[in-house]
């Protein structure tokens, strides 16, 4: 009954069924209306898209549609130390990868011309100053409430202090705008904020044309007026901001903007902070944005996400406003759902210099390589056959092998069982061989080793398994934390294996399942030996060993 008296409120409300959506629903848009809603998802070119950006762009895109209405794609670019075209270039393209479609796409930078034109206007109307004040100082005198000399500024004198800032003088580079509200203000946010700010580094797009530039607290409720934004969704970081927001909308009296909160996503052990990513990068702990230890959308990707499971993720977390720490085995489980009906199954037997795989001699086995055609997935044979070797000589991992026992019965996967007549050890008690014989015709439910082989071709392939680890060791930074100290000292494992002859045709992106070791994804497979990435799949083990 609850779930019929919701649908039957969205279909009055006008928002049309999308079918399966988690919980975004539960944000209510105030005033929507069919037709009429207008979302923007407004990154800053600053970095690449990561998993927070990932549910803000969900999010607009969600509503846009439900009402039918309009998304706008704009890039905040009002800090050009910052922001590149490598960026802007690649937030477009995860935005095709996760198909989410603009309406329009818009730059802040467009509206430079007119931003400045309402910079004079609130100056003039005397609702802003300028203030050279040292940043610092700044700072200090706003948490304690002491207003500037400079509040008290006539107009005609921040018109020329403000003058002197577009120039990019000396003087004027020393300045900035703020707004003239409340010094005294419990929200500190409200506190004479800055509007505009000098920076003479060139923009991304303009290039050197503009010496000032507005603030985000600024040009923000400035652009999502002009352009018609009906709602801006923003994460409840930002909540002590809407009154600024909504100050700046009063004070210039252009349209009104509705301002919802969404609660921001975080994850375990992640950095989703741009400035701690860039330093990853810059330090070159990470080669680059689309490194798999990074929370991007490019990395995530590339460590085997599916952009279907990413999405039903972000989904079932909705748009409540509640603040959760959520752990990334939630986002991997889901991920299991898509790629275990799909994936195609192989073998593989890890090989160590310390631990080498084991033959296992088979004296009724085929004295030469007989070789039969069989399912790549048992559960769906849409997947496609692989052609499997049977040999009197076979290859077992160490583990499996040391585990055996003299005269068991054990199960080779996918041909039969088979008995453990002798086992060769060295000097130092490692197994170097095991001896004995097939016994095709007993029973797979007695047996209680099911091992993986591979028949002692020259076609076997060879790999390296790479397995990642979290970047930082603390589930949770707290604000005291310093994360250059909190970072993982290993992040990274290796282990080399040997693959079924079928792998040689994997192909960049290919995913798959070794069997019991666990989901793949082929990085570089013209490398030698070809380079899989371990994809988690939402249960706990020891990082590298497979």
């Amino acid at each position: 009954a609850a779930a019929a008296e919701k649908a039957k409120g969205k279909k009055e409300a006008g928002v049309k069924d999308t079918g399966p959506t988690g919980s975004f629903d539960n944000l209510k848009l105030e005033g929507a209306k069919e037709g009429a809603v207008v979302t923007r998802f407004p990154p800053e070119p600053s970095g690449y898209m990561h998993i927070g950006h990932v549910k803000a762009a969900l999010l607009n895109n969600y509503y846009a549609r439900s009402y039918k209405g309009k998304l706008i794609l704009r890039f905040d670019d009002t800090n050009p130390s910052k922001e590149k075209v490598e960026y802007v270039d690649n937030i477009m393209e995860d935005l095709k990868t996760l198909g989410i479609h603009h309406d329009e796409l818009r730059y802040t930078s467009d509206w430079f011309p007119k931003i400045e034109e309402l910079a004079w206007q609130i100056i003039k109307s005397g609702k802003a100053y300028v203030d050279n004040t040292p940043v610092d100082k700044m700072r200090e005198m706003r948490g304690e409430g002491i207003e500037s000399p400079h509040r008290a500024n006539s107009i005609e004198k921040n018109c020329e202090m403000f003058q002197s800032m577009l120039d990019g003088t000396p003087e004027g580079i020393e300045c900035c705008l703020r707004a003239k509200i409340d010094m005294q203000n419990p929200n500190k946010c409200m506190r004479d904020p800055v509007l505009y700010r000098c920076n003479l580094t060139p923009h991304h797009r303009v290039g050197t044309k503009y010496k000032a530039y507005p603030t985000y607290d600024f040009a923000c409720p400035v652009v999502d007026s002009l352009e018609g934004v009906t709602h801006a969704l923003r994460t409840n970081e930002y909540h002590d901001r809407n009154p600024m927001f909504h100050w700046v909308l009063e004070a210039l009296d252009i349209r009104r903007v509705c301002i919802e909160d969404f609660s921001r996503l975080n994850l375990q052990y992640t950095l989703l902070s741009k400035r701690k990513l860039q330093w990853f990068v810059d330090t070159g702990r990470v080669p680059g944005w689309f490194d798999p230890r990074f929370p991007t959308v490019q990395g995530m990707m590339r460590r085997g996400l599916t952009v279907d499971a990413l999405k039903e993720f972000i989904l079932g977390q909705g748009a409540s406003k509640n603040v959760n720490l959520m752990e990334w085995e939630k986002v991997w489980a889901t991920n299991r759902k898509y790629l275990d009906p799909v994936v195609p199954r192989h073998t593989a037997v890890t090989t160590t210099d310390a631990a080498p795989p084991v033959p296992f001699l088979l004296k009724d086995g085929p004295a030469t390589v007989e070789t039969k055609n069989v399912p790549k997935h048992k559960k769906n044979d849409s997947v496609g056959t692989k052609v499997t070797s049977y040999l009197n000589r076979i290859l077992l991992d160490q583990v499996d092998a040391a585990a055996c026992e003299k005269d068991e019965e054990v199960t080779l996967m996918d041909w039969g069982n088979a008995i453990v007549e002798e086992i060769v050890k060295n000097d130092a008690g490692l197994v170097t061989e095991l001896r004995g014989r097939l016994n095709l015709a007993g029973s797979v439910k007695t047996t209680k080793k099911k091992l993986t082989w591979l028949a002692d071709i020259p076609e076997i392939v060879q790999l390296e398994l790479i397995e990642y680890d979290y970047l930082i060791t603390k589930k949770s930074l707290s604000e005291d934390d310093v994360f250059e100290e909190c970072l993982n000292p290993v992040t990274m494992h290796h282990t080399r294996a040997i693959g079924d002859a079928n792998l040689a045709q994997l192909k960049k992106g290919d995913k798959l399942q070794l069997e019991r070791k666990g989901f793949f994804i082929c990085d570089d497979p013209d490398a030698s030996p070809k380079v899989l990435f371990y994809i988690p799949d939402g249960h706990t083990k020891k990082p590298g060993n497979f």
